[in-house]
C-alpha cells in the first residue's frame, strides 16, 4: 500500500453529501461550526462564489474548485459581489439531494421536482473521520484546504471526475447518490495529491510525500513503526547524510524527525486500539515501546487520555492527537 493510501486508511474519512445549493444574484449562506471528527466540504460544479471565515481572508472559488474545513470551521458562502440584499432561501428536494435556492420561482420549481436554474451550482457535504488516527493527515491540512481542480492546468482525469459528478447530480438516475458520494471520496484523494505536488506547498505530510527521497523514509516509518529508528538510519533510506536529512526533513515537515516518528506511532496505536482487540501492551510493542508503562505515558502525553480510555470513547468523541 502506498503512503497516501495508508494515511487515508488510518484516517478513514467517510464522505456524505448534505445538499446542493443553486443560487443566483446576491446570496449569503451561513455554515455553523462542526463538532470534532466532521470536516465539511464544498465543490463548485458551475459558477463562482466566495468563502468567508471569521478570522481569514476571503477564499474565491470557481468551477472545479474544492474546499475542505478539516477542523469544522464556521464559514459563509457568499456571492462574489458580496451584495447586502439577499433573497430568502427555499428548500426542496430534486430526488437526489436536498436543494437550497434563492430564486423567486424556486419554490414552485422544487415542488414540481425541477432543479432551479442558477448562476452557482455548489455541492455541499462532509467527511466524517476517526479523531486520533486522523492526526497525520487531516490535522496537518490548512483550514480551509482549497485546491483548484477544474482549471486549464488540471489533469484530464480530474476534469472528467468533476464532469461525471456534475452529470450524475443533474440526471438523478437510480444509484446517482451512491455514485456521487463515492466520487467525493476519490475527489478528496486526488485533491490531496494535487496539493502536495504544488510548488511552495506548506510544510506538512503532503509536502513530505511530494519529496521522493523523504517519502521513502516516511514509508519506512509507517511500514515498521516498531523498529528503533535513528535519524542516521532514516537518512540512509533517503540517501542523505544524517545532518542533511534532519535539516531537509524539518523544513518539509515543520517538525523534527523524532517528533514526526512519535506522531506516526501514536496514530497507528490509535488505529490498533480501535480496530483490534490487542492489549495496550501488545499495541505498545507494535509501535516500538518496550513496556506498557512507557507506551501508556507517551500515549497520554500525545493524545490526552490513557489507551484504555481512548478505546472506550465513542467514534465521535475521541480527542485528536496533538499536531
Amino acid at each position: 500500500m502506498d503512503t497516501l493510501s495508508r494515511l487515508l486508511d488510518l484516517a478513514r474519512p467517510q464522505a456524505s453529501l448534505d445538499l446542493r445549493c443553486l443560487l443566483s444574484g446576491a446570496f449569503d449562506v451561513d455554515h455553523a461550526p462542526m463538532e470534532p471528527g466532521i470536516a465539511p466540504f464544498h465543490l463548485v460544479l458551475e459558477g463562482e462564489c466566495v468563502i468567508e471565515t471569521a478570522d481569514g481572508a476571503p477564499v474565491p472559488l470557481r468551477s472545479g474548485d474544492f474546499v475542505l474545513f478539516p477542523r469544522g470551521t464556521a464559514h459563509r458562502v457568499r456571492d462574489t459581489k458580496r451584495g447586502t440584499t439577499t433573497a430568502p432561501l427555499v428548500t426542496g428536494h430534486d430526488g437526489l439531494l436536498p436543494i437550497k435556492s434563492n430564486r423567486a420561482a424556486a419554490a414552485g420549481e422544487l415542488s414540481n421536482g425541477v432543479a432551479p436554474l442558477a448562476e452557482l451550482d455548489l455541492l455541499c457535504g462532509r467527511f466524517v473521520y476517526t479523531p486520533g488516527s486522523s492526526a497525520l493527515l487531516l490535522n496537518a491540512l490548512p483550514d480551509p484546504f482549497r485546491v483548484s481542480l477544474g482549471g486549464a492546468h488540471a489533469l484530464g482525469p480530474l476534469q472528467a471526475l468533476i464532469g461525471l459528478m456534475r452529470d450524475e447530480a443533474g440526471q438523478r438516475r437510480p444509484g446517482s447518490l451512491a455514485i456521487v458520494t463515492a466520487l467525493s471520496q476519490a475527489l478528496f484523494t486526488m485533491a490531496l495529491r494535487v496539493h502536495g505536488d504544488e510548488a511552495g506547498s506548506a510544510p506538512g505530510m503532503l509536502a513530505l510525500l511530494a519529496d521522493p527521497r523523504l517519502a521513502a523514509s516516511v514509508q519506512g516509518m509507517l511500514g515498521a513503526p516498531e523498529r528503533p529508528w535513528t535519524i542516521a538510519g532514516l537518512g540512509e533510506l533517503a540517501a542523505m547524510s544524517r545532518a542533511t536529512y534532519a535539516r531537509r526533513f524539518s523544513e518539509r515537515a515543520g517538525m523534527t524527525v523524532m517528533d514526526f516518528l512519535t506522531q506516526i506511532r501514536m496514530t497507528i496505536a490509535c488505529d490498533l486500539l480501535r480496530r483490534t482487540q490487542r492489549s495496550a501492551a501488545e499495541v505498545g510493542e507494535a509501535v516500538g515501546y518496550q513496556s506498557e508503562a512507557a507506551f501508556g505515558k507517551a500515549f497520554q502525553q500525545h493524545v490526552g487520555v490513557t489507551p484504555g480510555r481512548y478505546r472506550r470513547l465513542p467514534d465521535d468523541g475521541a480527542p485528536a492527537a496533538a499536531a
